[in-house]
This record gives C-alpha cells, structure tokens and sequence, in this order.
C-alpha cells in the first residue's frame, strides 16, 4: 500500500494551485453618480407616509446620508 506518494502528489498540487491562481482585485468603492433613483418630476403630487406602509405607486424625493468616510469602530473595550 503505497499511499504516501499519492498524498504528497494530491498536497503539492493543491499548493501549486493555490499559489498560481489569480489575485482579485478589490473593486472601487460606489460613487453618489453609480446610483439612478427615480425621482419626482415638479408638478407631481407626492403622498406623505408616517410609519410603515404599502404604496403601489411611490417616488423617491430625497435620497442622502451616503458615508464618504469609512465607518471607524473600537473593537472590544
């Protein structure tokens, strides 16, 4: 039962496959502009919502607190 070669074979190609694959690039951070909201031409009467509720027709009026900066958290105490 010569087994050994085979495990040696099988870790040396994982190792070589590991090592050759590509490296992903980290993709760009989201711009305001990348968004496409659909907005409230003038003139269109808007409906007010206090809470939750279903709308079947709704409209976005504003859209905003985009963070610019990343967010910076203490871990632990």
């Amino acid at each position: 039962m010569n087994i050994i070669p085979y495990i040696i074979m099988l870790v040396a190609s994982y190792v070589i496959s590991y090592a050759l694959q590509p490296k992903p690039q980290t993709p760009k951070p989201a711009s305001q502009d990348e968004f496409d909201f659909p907005q409230a031409d003038e003139g269109t009467p808007q409906a007010v919502v206090f809470g939750d509720a279903w709308l079947s027709d709704w409209m976005v009026l504003t859209v905003g607190n985009y963070r610019t900066a990343p967010v910076k958290t203490k871990q632990g105490k």
